[in-house]
């Protein structure tokens, strides 16, 4: 155990070296930032420190195996924009010599795309994918939890492809007597092993980030807040073409940034309310994602996400619905069981 938990803490200062290397910009495999299961979409698309009884919640920080997941499995279908589609499945397992372990499968199908030729002709059709395979594995001691994702990824865009390898490194601490949860984790640090054909290696999406979760004690409800991006402070984009608006001379004023968007965006928060054993409703804001997607003068939902979970014997359900825009959301649909619930069946 303290072997384990020594060499995750020396993956995790190596990674924090690492990340100073790391500059902003264009990266490719954006994938990897699409949630991956309901209860994160739920919580605003980005969270680090709830959902110690979820076996998905591994592939948002690996420290979140705290042991209660052991033979749990997840599978995960959304219904993303336009045709687009992931299916993902994750699956905790323990033993007594390898330790804590989740095993994970992320599956995004663009669709079908005509192939054309130089003068526009067709030519038939193609398939644009992306795809990850990721292995997760996580020790405790006393309140603290290190754990580690080691993941291939591969993007595939009509038979060439570009391929990754990645990790993402995390850490939680959990209050022995409170419902209080504080959660860091590194992701996708990590290498372009094959560009595209012809292609150069690009950065890979870098996501620095900190959270915590509290519930208090008899009340109905657990709080979430995540600071995401926390490897550069400025990530406010601002469009060049935009029209400014017109002062007092007539003169045109073009947006500016300030601190306090540049400081905002970076924010995520969630909330869980917890009305019954078997049910929960959820609801969460990324202020990043409002702010970039939502239409001047239209307004909409856009950062917004809400959602629900229903258990019903040894099955829960989940479902999520997460706005982008105003042209197009995001369903999510999630179903985790407990295998131990059917293999104690079987053994008796």
């Amino acid at each position: 155990m303290q072997k384990r938990l020594s060499l995750l803490g020396l993956l995790l200062v190596a990674a924090v070296q690492l990340t100073s290397a790391q500059v902003g910009g264009r990266s490719v495999f954006r994938f990897l930032d699409v949630p991956t299961h309901a209860r994160v979409a739920a919580l605003g698309g980005i969270n680090i420190s709830s959902g110690l009884e979820d076996v998905n919640a591994v592939s948002s920080n690996p420290a979140l195996m705290h042991g209660k997941t052991n033979r749990h499995l997840g599978l995960t279908h959304l219904n993303y924009l336009a045709d687009v589609s992931q299916n993902n499945a994750y699956y905790t397992f323990e033993s007594n010599r390898w330790g804590r372990n989740a095993i994970g499968v992320q599956y995004l199908d663009y669709g079908a795309f005509t192939q054309t030729d130089a003068a526009g002709q067709e030519e038939g059709s193609f398939r644009v994918r992306d795809y990850a395979f990721a292995l997760s594995h996580a020790a405790t001691i006393e309140p603290f939890t290190l754990g580690a994702t080691a993941k291939v990824a591969v993007s595939s865009i009509a038979g060439n492809q570009a391929v990754a390898f990645l990790v993402d490194l995390g850490g939680t601490f959990k209050h022995p007597e409170k419902d209080f949860v504080v959660g860091l984790a590194i992701r996708n640090l990590g290498v372009m092993l094959k560009p595209y054909d012809n292609g150069e290696r690009e950065d890979l999406p870098l996501d620095i980030q900190i959270g915590a979760s509290y519930k208090p004690e008899h009340a109905p409800f657990r709080l979430s807040l995540t600071a995401h991006q926390l490897q550069r402070f400025d990530i406010v984009y601002l469009d060049p073409n935009q029209k400014g608006t017109l002062n007092e001379n007539n003169e045109e004023v073009k947006e500016e940034k300030t601190f306090g968007d540049k400081l905002a965006r970076h924010f995520v928060v969630g909330g869980e309310f917890i009305l019954g054993p078997g049910f929960q409703l959820r609801a969460g804001y990324n202020h990043l994602r409002r702010k970039e997607l939502v239409v001047e003068n239209v307004g909409g939902m856009a950062g917004v996400s809400l959602g629900a979970s229903v258990k019903v014997h040894a099955f829960r359900f989940e479902y999520t619905y997460a706005s982008y825009h105003v042209a197009g959301a995001s369903n999510y649909l999630t179903l985790n069981t407990d295998l131990n619930r059917f293999l104690k069946k079987k053994l008796d």
